[in-house]
């Protein structure tokens, strides 16, 4: 029976320890999900183990396949850059492929909702209340467009309003949503940051929403974020498999 591809999470990280903790609080409930699933971490930046340490772990190891998949909301430079350089230089005899990103998926909708539910929205409040879809922010045209299309979507359940908001590279910046949906009549205005953990962003995010009147938290180890995982993981596993003749 061929042993199936060590799923390894590839995440930026951060100075930040809150940003290393729910990584890892995140691939522990990916586990749970999938107890005989092996689920390794490593770190573009900043933190350890670095992505070309784990790897090089593994096939000292004598693993063979590894799926890699990007701890990334959306396919910007980190996901058409970094992560493919840092994959090229694995050793030679690991067989990798890269999962797609976590986004755009309806599960990722649901953990935005999960999160302002705990932040205090009622169900009921949700015909009265504008919503701004926090992210970090990107120069990347097709990351923005993904960002104002999951924007559109979300809307289309019966907010308020939605309105995309970044915190870096790019415009509107979370107070200037706010004060728009203020502007827009909704009566009460929340803000769901579009992002996996804290950090420098998130914060910037945070103060960007002083006039908000909710404010979520970030996406972090909620389990539909596990789910996404797992569905990126398999997605990449079986065409790998069935090249492999499994």
């Amino acid at each position: 029976m061929r042993t199936k591809p060590v799923l390894l999470v590839i995440a930026h990280g951060s100075r930040d320890p809150r940003h290393a903790a729910t990584v890892h609080a995140l691939v522990r409930r990916v586990r749970s999900l999938r107890p005989g699933l092996r689920v390794e971490t490593g770190f573009l930046d900043f933190n350890i183990p670095s992505v070309h340490g784990v790897l090089e772990s593994l096939a000292a190891e004598g693993v063979r396949d590894v799926v890699a998949l990007p701890l990334l909301l959306t396919r910007a430079f980190h996901a058409k850059a970094d992560v493919p350089a840092v994959l090229r230089e694995a050793p030679p005899q690991l067989r990798i492929r890269q999962a797609d990103v976590l986004g755009p998926s309806p599960l990722l909708l649901s953990a935005l909702e999960r999160r302002l539910h705990e932040a205090g929205l009622a169900p009921a409040d949700r015909s009265s209340t504008g919503v701004v879809l926090a992210s970090a922010g990107s120069s990347d045209p097709e990351a923005i467009a993904v960002i104002a299309n999951l924007a559109r979507e979300w809307w289309q359940t019966g907010w308020c309003a939605v309105r995309p908001a970044f915190a870096s590279a790019s415009l509107p910046r979370t107070e200037d949503a706010v004060r728009e949906l203020r502007e827009l009549g909704c009566a009460r205005v929340a803000v769901a940051p579009y992002v996996l953990a804290p950090g420098f962003l998130p914060d910037r995010i945070a103060r960007g929403a002083a006039q908000a009147d909710v404010l979520a938290e970030v996406l972090g180890p909620a389990p539909e974020v596990a789910r996404v995982l797992l569905e990126r993981y398999d997605a990449a596993r079986i065409p790998a498999l069935a090249a492999l003749g499994a």
